[in-house]
């Protein structure tokens, strides 16, 4: 696990992988995976959570992936040596392309996202959610689709978990944004583009 003392970690020998430890202190936790983005830790970067825990991670925390107590070492294992073989820069050169639809701006290398220059604080499924649906505009994806994408295929529940981050997400984006998320009816959602503005034709007279 990793220090909260985070010095220990920005000597010459660079680590490939970073644990730290979220099992209890979640703010100090959350602060130090922060502060070692902000320092230029280039190594992947891992929370290990307790399944209570686990509503406390957004995307302000920076982390890679997240590991919980419960998981054996078996996949302890495979995580860790899957985040080695990544490579030293979190993410990679598609993940930190920055995203833009619309009035919508989504920055993965550092979880940031903003909607006509005002910050969401977004947790992390959100994130992972809104960030796929921008990163194919226009394309609908069914329920089934979305949990397959960002919850992963050993994810136990239900389509309902979907419509669930969808209006949380909703209500972040406001009223003015909100339809920004479509619905396509019996089918499943996409992301939404306004249209551009009408150009003004030089035959078209404007009366007053």
């Amino acid at each position: 696990m990793a220090a909260y003392d985070v010095r220990a970690l920005l000597s010459p020998s660079t680590p490939d992988v970073v644990l730290v430890d979220a099992r209890t202190e979640l703010a100090a936790a959350r602060g130090t995976c922060r502060l070692l983005r902000a320092t230029g830790l280039r190594a992947r970067l891992i929370a290990v959570f307790t399944e209570a825990g686990l509503a406390a991670l957004s995307a302000e925390w920076g982390a890679d992936d997240f590991v919980l107590t419960t998981a054996g070492p078996a996949e302890v294992a495979a995580r860790l040596n899957l985040a080695a073989s990544l490579g030293g820069t979190p993410g990679n050169a598609t993940s930190e392309r920055v995203i833009r639809a619309g009035d919508l701006v989504i920055e993965p290398a550092t979880y940031a996202v903003r909607i006509k220059g005002r910050p969401l604080d977004l947790t992390y499924k959100e994130f992972e959610l809104l960030r796929y649906l921008a990163e194919y505009p226009g394309r609908v994806f069914t329920r089934v689709q979305l949990l397959r994408e960002v919850w992963g295929y050993d994810y136990f529940g239900g389509t309902r978990t979907v419509d669930v981050h969808v209006r949380r997400l909703r209500a972040k984006l406001g009223s003015e944004h909100e339809t920004l998320i479509g619905t396509v009816r019996h089918v499943g959602y996409r992301l939404t583009l306004p249209p551009p503005p009408q150009l003004l034709d030089h035959n078209d007279r404007v009366s007053v």
